[in-house]
């Protein structure tokens, strides 16, 4: 159960039920709260949802200036960070890191939400307090990773689907007890594969089924259908497939009655592929992705969280400048995992004697990108190694 001080500093608004008969069903609108309850002859029972809760949720998330820490690498995932600067990965050295990361002074002036792993969730800091109570004390909203990651699609080219309905409600009942006010659903898509119309399909129909029973258990999905940097593809090729991605995700999420008001988005920038011997500027790239929005993207949907996607440091916070030089309906920010702790992590080393430099340097990529999200952000003064390119082939959490 999470702590007195989280629930009374959280959003938590009481829910009450309408009894008219034997069923239940969730109300897909803010505007549908308010109605009146059904007349006994409709034989249901219309219960009162999560709905201003949820839109409450996202909203804070999607404040202006501010962005998500995305810190919910697996611990298989998070052991291969450890060890790229020698660490062993066991959780004593997990928790370290990740109490360097919620405990920073001030971060939450940049950063609106934090993505966990369960084990995070669940989890103290080195000094004894929870990591939800450390984060709402910053005035950053916790949020839980809950797919179950990818594993091959039978009868497709090659791809993948991301495994977790099964047991997700009862789970994200347990996660919005423990504190957690949004989720967060990665599933991938390859160009080089294809990406055929059966992987385009799973993918969507994924994330909606997972929309759908996050608002039902109170938490703001993050849908996030990941198009991968892989290939020697132009940016046009990516334009295409993201275009018919997103049109296939939004039909889903409104055949599963997702209130589009209470979810947040977290969408590849449209760039070229990562072998692609022509290089985008960050004008083009805002415009292409700019372009897919508008044709894409509901006004409802109050955030647009970019992921990085390998991008370096730099690259990334540049791009999302670029997208803010122009007026759009919608809160277009950040939710990034490496470019936001790869120099942090590098220069904590595992050394206590350097979380303070650490912090300090997860300061300056945070209040970069803030800046980027107000469209300030100029580039002046950043390290060689923020603008190192980190590219993984094929690279999954």
């Amino acid at each position: 159960m999470a702590s007195a001080s989280l629930l009374n500093s959280s959003p938590v608004l009481e829910k009450s039920e309408w009894v008219k008969g034997g069923q239940s069903i969730r109300l897909p609108s803010t505007a549908a709260v308010r109605c009146q309850p059904a007349t006994a002859s409709s034989g249901l029972t219309i219960r009162a949802s999560y709905a201003d809760e949820l839109v409450k949720t996202a909203k804070t998330v999607a404040s202006p200036g501010r962005g998500i820490l995305a810190m919910d690498e697996s611990n298989a995932t998070c052991g291969k960070r450890l060890a790229s600067i020698g660490l062993e990965n066991t959780e004593a050295n997990r928790q370290a890191y990740r109490t360097l990361l919620v405990s920073a002074p001030g971060l939450g002036q940049y950063i609106s939400g934090a993505i966990l792993f369960e084990e995070t969730l669940y989890q103290s800091t080195v000094d004894g307090k929870k990591m939800v109570d450390v984060l709402v004390e910053q005035k950053i909203v916790p949020g839980i990773k809950v797919d179950k990651g990818l594993v091959p699609l039978a009868g497709s080219n090659n791809e993948s689907w991301c495994q977790g309905l099964d047991g997700l409600a009862s789970r994200s009942a347990a996660y919005y007890q423990q504190g957690a006010r949004f989720a967060k659903w990665r599933t991938v898509v390859s160009i080089p594969n294809g990406p055929s119309a059966l992987a385009v399909k799973e993918a969507a129909w994924g994330l909606a089924r997972y929309a759908a029973i996050s608002q039902d258990n109170g938490l703001v999905p993050i849908v996030e259908p990941e198009i991968l940097l892989d290939g020697d593809h132009g940016i046009d090729r990516t334009f295409e497939v993201a275009r018919k991605v997103w049109a296939e995700v939004f039909f889903y999420l409104a055949e599963n009655n997702v209130m589009f008001e209470g979810i947040l988005l977290k969408p590849s920038m449209v760039t070229p592929g990562a072998e692609c011997k022509e290089k985008a500027t960050p004008e083009q790239v805002a415009a292409y992705t700019l372009k897919l929005l508008r044709t894409r993207i509901p006004p409802s949907v109050p955030g647009i969280m970019f992921l990085s996607g390998g991008q370096s440091e730099v690259e990334a916070t540049l791009n999302l400048n670029a997208m803010n030089q122009q007026p759009n309906p919608w809160h277009v920010s950040f939710s990034y995992a490496r470019a936001l702790q790869n120099t942090c992590l590098k220069t904590w080393g595992g050394r206590p004697q350097n979380v303070k430099a650490a912090q300090d340097t997860l300061l300056v990529r945070a209040k970069a990108n803030s800046l980027a999200q107000l469209g300030k952000y100029t580039g002046e003064g950043e390290s060689e190694e923020a603008k190192k390119g980190m590219f993984v082939k094929g690279y999954v959490y």
